[in-house]
């Protein structure tokens, strides 16, 4: 039934990974296509930064299927202990056998493996998610990887991809070493306001939406400010949004139903002091209106608009409360800044591919 109210043939913004709805923003198209160029190269050692919710597990996903028929793949995501426990998930994930459990045997048994692949002309690539969680004697161990190699070619392409704890973790002198071997270095910024607006055109399209605008220009300028940009984030304010618009039998989503969403996911008000007024801060995130500049929406082929629309902002219709009162005096909202690729993307549109 909430399909067929929005006339969707699936869930537009699930919580699992699913490539299918993978959305290519600048930054996205940046990261791909600089892992792909390394792996392609045989640069050894890259690595991709995110912070949570930004798609980095998806978009590892597509990597790794679009190696699928010219590579020998592994992805770990375990937080792995020690170097032993490591290389036997490393070693089962590539569908090699072992019974010894010892370093030495595993190391040979993984030799003769990339050896093998390297004879028929097939790439062996290691992604190792969630990096971050791994101490840093498995860090070591994932860097002595690297010394499996035959003249001019590393036998295996190791991508390590973590949250911004990771890049504190290369920082640390103790692993200078590892972080000499990273030779390129991705990451995954939050979207902009057009950027936001266009992931959610995205998403409503793969998932079998047509007509008119589903989402009002307004609604979607609150699913920026509340989300700041980050894809999990803005999933969970249009799922809720969706739901709240089936059951009220709304076939368009305003700002009244986002407003309503954003006090449905307050825990302020489930917390302990929830029983105490809350008072008003114009400081804290996630606003609807920018201070400085204005804020564009894209029309609904996918293109940003690039007119100003100072005059025409949308406005929250607000309950009467200190809080909204005082969001209506003083405005604002956290816009990650655009994040220019041309030299990447070339032109094409996030909907071809990288």
């Amino acid at each position: 039934m909430f399909l067929d109210h929005y006339g969707l043939r699936k869930q537009p913004f699930g919580v699992t990974p699913d490539p299918n709805f993978l959305y290519f923003s600048p930054s996205h198209l940046e990261a791909l296509a600089s892992l792909f160029y390394g792996i392609q190269s045989q640069r050894g050692f890259l690595a991709l930064i995110a912070k949570p919710g930004m798609g980095k597990t998806t978009l590892l996903f597509h990597l790794l299927e679009r190696l699928r028929n010219s590579a020998r793949t592994a992805f770990l995501f375990q937080k792995h202990s020690n170097a032993r426990d490591f290389l036997r998930s490393l070693l089962s994930d590539l569908g090699i056998s072992d019974r010894d459990g010892e370093l030495g045997p595993m190391h040979s048994k993984l030799n003769e493996f990339l050896v093998r692949e390297a004879h028929a002309r097939r790439r062996v690539v290691v992604v190792v998610d969630e990096a971050q969680n791994l101490e840093n004697a498995v860090l070591e161990a994932v860097r002595m990887l690297s010394n499996f190699e035959i003249p001019g070619m590393k036998l295996m392409q190791i991508v390590l991809a973590g949250q911004p704890q990771l890049a504190d973790k290369l920082a640390d002198r103790n692993l200078d070493q590892l972080r000499q071997r990273i030779s390129i270095l991705a990451r995954l910024t939050q979207f902009s306001a057009s950027e936001t607006a266009n992931y959610v055109i995205h998403r409503l399209r793969v998932a079998g939406y047509s007509g008119k605008p589903l989402f009002t220009a307004g609604a979607l300028a609150i699913i920026h400010a509340r989300s700041e940009g980050i894809p999990r984030n803005i999933n969970n304010l249009c799922f809720q949004a969706l739901t709240i618009g089936f059951a009220s039998n709304q076939k368009v989503i305003e700002e009244s139903v986002l407003n309503e969403v954003v006090d449905d996911l307050d825990l302020n008000t489930l917390g302990s002091n929830s029983s105490t007024a809350r008072q008003c801060s114009c400081d804290e995130p996630g606003q609807l209106l920018a201070q400085n500049g204005d804020v564009t929406y894209p029309n609904w082929t996918g293109h940003a608009a690039v007119s100003g629309i100072a005059n025409s902002r949308p406005k929250i219709r607000m309950e009467s409360n200190a809080q909204d009162d005082c969001r209506r005096e003083k405005p604002s909202v956290e816009d990650c800044g655009h994040w220019s690729a041309e030299k990447w993307i070339g032109g094409k549109t996030h909907e071809q591919e990288c």
